[in-house]
């Protein structure tokens, strides 16, 4: 008879077992209708370049006022809108809304860091559930407050001592970051759905590959300037050009 409830009680235990460990990895699974990564046969690319329409702004001068030591005394300026001479726009986001099937999403952890006071770099991609890497290269008091919908807001003190933390980010979309300790600083976190996103370069250029063969919506985002789109016909092993221009508001 002991034997009996022993074994009823193991078993209600191991029940109760597996139902937490479902439990915790469907809270880690994701958001739902998650992508499906895989090898792309006879894949495309998209490529081309975002620029400034017309005369573009001055850049915009920041008070670096304390912490000088650490952040630099050279004069820094807003990385919110970086225009190069040619008109390409850094740190654009270009990307392929929707896709839901695919090459897999890349394996490298996502790593931000806070130097010489600045967010390296400006615009960071991370797939959404993953975990990223925080530094604090600057060996001073830091402070990463993150303004969101869809993810919970984070607002933590990283002091000199605490070189890394991690944090995950679950749900798809496009967060603020901000130091509250150095007002100058402001960068963007891409929670991606998809790895068909790229963050423009120095000369605004940018390529999305192994795109699967089909026609597509390609969008934009800049964070001063906005959206735009554009349709494209992705060609087996062929690669379709789409330019940008973006104007000022």
């Amino acid at each position: 008879m002991i034997d009996r409830k022993n074994k009823e009680r193991a078993g209600r235990w191991a029940c109760r077992s597996a139902m937490l460990g479902l439990a915790a990895t469907l809270a880690w699974a994701g958001p739902v209708g998650a992508y499906e990564g895989g090898a792309v046969a006879n894949g495309g690319s998209i490529s081309g370049t975002v620029k400034y329409k017309g005369t573009p702004p001055a850049p915009v001068k920041l008070d670096v006022n304390k912490d000088t030591k650490a952040c630099g005394t050279e004069q820094k300026t807003s990385r919110e809108l970086v225009v190069g001479g040619d008109g390409g726009i850094q740190y654009a986001v270009v990307f392929i809304p929707g896709i839901t099937k695919g090459k897999p999403f890349p394996t490298a952890k996502p790593v931000l860091d806070q130097k010489g006071c600045e967010y390296t770099p400006h615009v960071l991609l991370a797939p959404a559930g993953s975990d990223v890497d925080i530094l604090n290269s600057d060996g001073i008091l830091h402070n990463i407050h993150t303004y969101s919908e869809k993810n919970p807001p984070l607002n933590k003190a990283q002091p000199q001592f605490r070189k890394t933390m991690t944090e995950n980010f679950k749900q798809p979309e496009r967060v603020k970051l901000a130091c509250d300790v150095h007002g100058w600083m402001q960068g963007w976190l891409i929670v991606e759905d998809s790895p068909y996103y790229v963050v423009t370069d120095d000369k605004g250029a940018f390529k999305l590959t192994d795109v699967p063969p089909g026609d597509y919506e390609v969008k934009v985002w800049q964070e001063k300037l906005g959206e735009s789109s554009q349709k494209v016909t992705v060609k087996p092993g062929a690669d379709s050009a789409v330019n940008f221009e973006l104007a000022g508001k």
